[in-house]
């Protein structure tokens, strides 16, 4: 059943969905105008986060649902704002990587696609990635693409180092670990373990079932200058791969 008034909708009717396609959206706190989430869907996608919100219980609530409970509960309704419509999937995930650069403080678990690499860049820092020399791998390496925004919370190291969704068999062939940020490594670290994602594990943390971290310590010196200030090659930057996480081998 299709419900609107002037003020929101409910759900979209058949005919306006088949003329949507896949379009990005923001969902905005009435309270203050504040964004807080970005997301790309299709047919009545943007309404479903409302309807998930409903049932759910204590600590099974991510941030974006308790946001919309507490929006519900002040007596209010969470706003929709439609910002591309009519797009491919392809182009969907650029528009919505974009927004999410430009909307710091959403819920959103994952950023967007590509956004760790191609994402917003002052112009001094599109300059220095793409004329600086690419690396050429020496080592048997993970390429880890860390987020800008957690190297304001921590270390590099700390920041690479925990938690990803990796081959736990893969990752401990790697001979160095190599953090990127937006296509140039930053650094280059030395594993001597990887261990599962618990607090028991990395005092401090948090569980994250699923994922493992390392503990090891800065690459030696010969090798920071091997690859630290150099280009991640074109190869291993395909435009739409969402996957943090790269591997390369040598042959010795």
């Amino acid at each position: 059943m299709v419900t609107m008034d002037h003020q929101h909708a409910e759900a979209f009717p058949p005919e306006v969905i088949e003329r949507l396609k896949t379009y990005v959206y923001r969902l905005i706190d009435p309270r203050n105008g504040e964004s807080f989430y970005v997301g790309k869907g299709k047919g009545n996608r943007v309404f479903a986060h409302i309807r998930g919100e409903q049932g759910i219980e204590g600590d099974d609530l991510d941030n974006k649902m308790k946001r919309i409970r507490q929006i519900r509960l002040a007596g209010f309704e969470v706003a929709h704002v439609i910002h591309r419509h009519g797009m491919d999937d392809a182009t969907a995930f650029e528009v919505e990587s974009a927004l999410m650069d430009a909307y710091p403080g959403l819920t959103n678990e994952a950023g967007g696609v590509g956004g760790n690499e191609f994402g917003a860049m002052h112009a001094m820092e599109i300059i220095r990635e793409y004329a600086a020399e690419p690396a050429r791998f020496r080592h048997n390496a993970v390429l880890i693409s860390v987020n800008r925004s957690a190297l304001s919370e921590s270390s590099l190291y700390e920041a690479t180092r925990y938690a990803w969704k990796i081959s736990p068999a893969k990752a401990k062939k790697a001979e160095v670990i190599l953090a990127t940020v937006q296509g140039v490594i930053k650094g280059a670290f030395i594993a001597d373990d990887w261990l599962e994602a618990t607090a028991a594990n990395f005092p401090g943390r948090q569980d994250v079932p699923g994922r493992y971290g390392f503990v090891g310590r800065e690459a030696p010196e010969q090798i920071q200058k091997m690859y630290v200030g150099k280009r991640v090659p074109d190869e291993f930057r395909k435009r739409g791969a969402a996957n943090p996480i790269k591997y390369a081998s040598v042959t010795k």
